[in-house]
């Protein structure tokens, strides 16, 4: 079963098995200081390994007074004024140590090598546009098909849709009438940030560079919605994906430890970040 999203008073949490952690999305000052010990006893009553949130500036002290660690850091994160922190508490020593984290260093410095890239017309066979929701059948194969198990539904059509009706937009490139690759921007009007994620390449189509002419796309439109503040989390040991971001000029902030489970695993993530506006 995917991790559930609930709102917590003006806040929203993801937990679940599957990543076995509670991931505090957005935080509201409203429900602050009292959200921090219903968190921890939400952890400790699922047994839980880790809490993960997303922190701004203002709040990491009290934080910091009930054991979280700053993973990565993002400037001006919320609005475009102020810091953004990836803060984690671990509830299982094992949990907090990356076994693979020599391998996934070795890419990261190998994508911080990477030389920018400049944006070049998409060959003439690749058409990218922003999907509809008559898209959401073939999105859900594709996904189904590249991410047997992930954090969110994204293999249910009827999930899809309705998250294109409340702050996702999905951009796909088609070869003819075939869907070729998909990403999605997670858009958050309160903070006036954006999640560029959910990216994949079918087997076929993959070496043509279409991951990074989805990304480009996204940065353009993203711009123009007055969205301050682009990043994403990417899979510590995606090499193709942490070079895709770091040829399109995106920073990196820190690494995730053992933070999310994407087929069938839990995995560390690297955290890339570029201003938009």
């Amino acid at each position: 079963m995917p991790d559930q999203i609930l709102n917590w008073g003006h806040s929203t949490i993801q937990h679940g098995p599957d990543s076995d952690r509670v991931y505090l999305m957005e935080l509201a000052d409203a429900d602050m200081p009292d959200l921090l010990p219903q968190i921890n006893k939400l952890a400790t009553k699922n047994t839980y390994g880790k809490i993960f949130a997303k922190v701004p500036a203002r709040w990491t002290t009290a934080f910091i007074d009930d054991g979280f660690c700053t993973e990565a850091l993002i400037p001006n994160f919320f609005k475009g004024t102020e810091d953004g922190h990836f803060m984690a508490k671990y509830f299982d020593a094992e949990r907090a140590h990356d076994s693979r984290r020599e391998e996934s260093d070795k890419i990261l410095a190998l994508a911080q090598g990477t030389a920018i890239s400049q944006d070049q017309d998409m060959a003439e066979k690749y058409t990218t546009r922003v999907c509809t929701t008559n898209d959401c059948s073939a999105m859900a194969a594709c996904y189904q098909t590249i991410f047997p198990s992930y954090p969110f539904p994204v293999h249910d059509p009827a999930f899809l849709a309705a998250t294109m009706a409340e702050h996702v937009t999905y951009f796909g490139v088609w070869h003819d009438q075939e869907l070729a690759a998909l990403a999605s921007a997670e858009q958050y009007q309160r903070s006036g940030n954006v999640e560029m994620t959910d990216f994949l390449t079918m087997p076929k189509h993959r070496q043509q560079g279409l991951a990074g002419k989805l990304l480009a796309t996204m940065d353009r439109e993203l711009r123009l919605r007055g969205m301050t503040t682009a990043y994403t989390i990417a899979r510590a040991l995606s090499t193709g994906m942490n070079i895709t971001f770091a040829r399109a000029n995106y920073q990196h902030g820190g690494t995730l430890i053992n933070n999310t489970q994407i087929c069938g695993r839990i995995e560390s993530m690297q955290v890339w970040h570029k201003q938009l506006l």
